[in-house]
């Protein structure tokens, strides 16, 4: 019943305020449900165990939470109560920043879509540390990091590595975002040498985390659904040789064909959901040609039903993610997808 209430009522008047306005909203109600055990069981959703091994890790279920709705991991204990296989939280980037100037997020509700230019707006690594650290949660945690906006290109690997040691220790896995449209020249990181010097590094220092504590946790590149045929033989050829240990497919589009008649189309920034279900799914496909399941694959962009589900998995996906449709439809969308996929 209390999850009937989201298409009725709450969404309705969560879509009266802005955009941004109601994720904040959202994000402070469910750091407060976290924190008291009474108001986190009211939310609880219990779904089917459909246990899948990936990266080495044992997740309850395929569907998870993509990065980006909880940048500072503030609402870990309430998202952990509603049925997720695993939760990713982020974008971090070593030092807080404020993120791009408002208004930054746009529903296009026709194509149930929204664009985003937030710009890894978060409050840094060490806060989102100690968040985990005081959560309850105990499920499968990934944590997306990133490089600050100020940091020269250059840098940007002194990011990532300053990163990737801060939140080892409290990560079931590490996704290393090089595919934002939304920081300027970021997704030059994901071409040629700069690539393979960024992802060389960081499995060096995995490596020599390891060894320190004694625990093993994997690395994932996001990508973006922009690169070619040749791009992606190209990163696919670098993920293998230096031992990648999963890719997310994809990070979200610049692509605004589909919503070309819409609301907001002109708005820059990173368009996910319904829009974007084809072209990530396509990409998807040659990526799994590439790595012919050598590496495994989390498959996001659109899904927003156990159809579009299955389709994403038959293209090659391993594990699954939502986002933009947990906004459109609620926490019911988990549940119908981990028992009808």
């Amino acid at each position: 019943m209390f999850y009937g209430l989201y298409e009725g009522l709450v969404r309705p008047c969560l879509f009266q305020l802005n955009a941004e306005t109601a994720h904040n909203v959202t994000m402070k109600m469910m750091h407060v449900m976290g924190q008291y055990s009474l108001l986190t069981g009211m939310i609880r959703q219990t779904v089917a165990n459909r246990p899948r091994k990936v990266m080495g890790i044992e997740f309850p279920n395929p569907v998870g939470l993509a990065a980006g709705l909880d940048k500072d991991g503030v609402a870990l204990d309430a998202l952990g109560a509603l049925g997720f296989g695993f939760v990713e939280i982020g974008t971090v980037t070593p030092k807080p920043q404020p993120g791009n100037p408002a208004p930054r997020l746009f529903r296009v509700i026709p194509a149930e879509g929204i664009i985003n230019r937030m710009g890894f707006n978060n409050l840094g690594v060490d806060n989102l540390v100690g968040n985990v650290r005081a959560s309850r949660y105990e499920g499968v945690l990934g944590i997306n990091i990133g490089k600050n906006k100020t940091t020269p290109l250059e840098k940007a690997e002194d990011d990532y590595l300053y990163c990737l040691e801060k939140v080892y220790q409290c990560a079931s896995y590490v996704t290393v975002n090089i595919s934002s449209p939304n920081t300027p020249n970021l997704r030059t990181l994901q071409h040629g040498s700069a690539l393979e010097s960024l992802i060389s590094a960081l499995k060096k220092k995995q490596a020599e985390l390891k060894n320190k504590f004694g625990r093993y946790v994997p690395l994932a590149v996001k990508l973006a659904p922009e690169l070619d045929d040749a791009e992606i033989a190209e990163v696919c050829g670098i993920f293998k040789k230096y031992g990648v240990d999963g890719v997310i497919a994809t990070n979200t589009t610049l692509d605004r064909e589909i919503i070309r008649d819409m609301p907001h189309v002109t708005e820059a920034g990173g368009l996910s959901g319904k829009p974007l279900f084809k072209k990530s799914t396509e990409k998807l496909k040659k990526i799994r040609e590439e790595l012919k399941g050598e590496i495994p694959i989390i498959g996001v962009g659109g899904i927003d039903s156990p159809l579009a589900a299955r389709e994403k998995m038959a293209a090659g996906a391993d594990l699954i993610q939502i986002y933009t449709s947990f906004i459109y439809k609620g926490p019911k969308i988990i549940k119908d997808i981990v028992e009808n996929i």
